[in-house]
């Protein structure tokens, strides 16, 4: 009979468990998930870019490549008012690539 009880109380705090681990898998593979692999594809940009490359900061300046370096790792974009230096993780992947789609007329 006591051995009976002890089952059903841990048979019991098993199922409340269940609605947590469903949570958390959900969360996982609608959040965690989709996220790290655009953080993958958004450091592989940044490691293919090259010189003479249209880009988009994520502050939204607008201009191409002069010079990369790799030691530092930033990049130096030429704009209309002048060269700014920036972080390689400061181009953004999204906006360039629709900054380099030619628009259909």
């Amino acid at each position: 009979m006591l051995a009976q009880t002890l089952f059903l109380q841990a048979n019991n705090s098993l199922m409340q468990m269940v609605p947590f681990v469903l949570m958390f898998g959900a969360l996982y593979f609608l959040v965690i998930r989709p996220q790290r692999s655009r953080q993958k594809k958004e450091k592989k940009y940044q490691e293919e870019l090259a010189k003479g490359t249209k880009v988009v900061t994520t502050s939204g300046i607008h201009g191409k490549i002069v010079e990369l370096n790799d030691n530092d790792n930033t990049v130096t974009v030429e704009t209309g008012a002048g060269k700014i230096k920036f972080e390689r993780s400061a181009i953004s992947m999204e906006l360039s690539k629709k900054y380099q789609k030619p628009t259909a007329k």
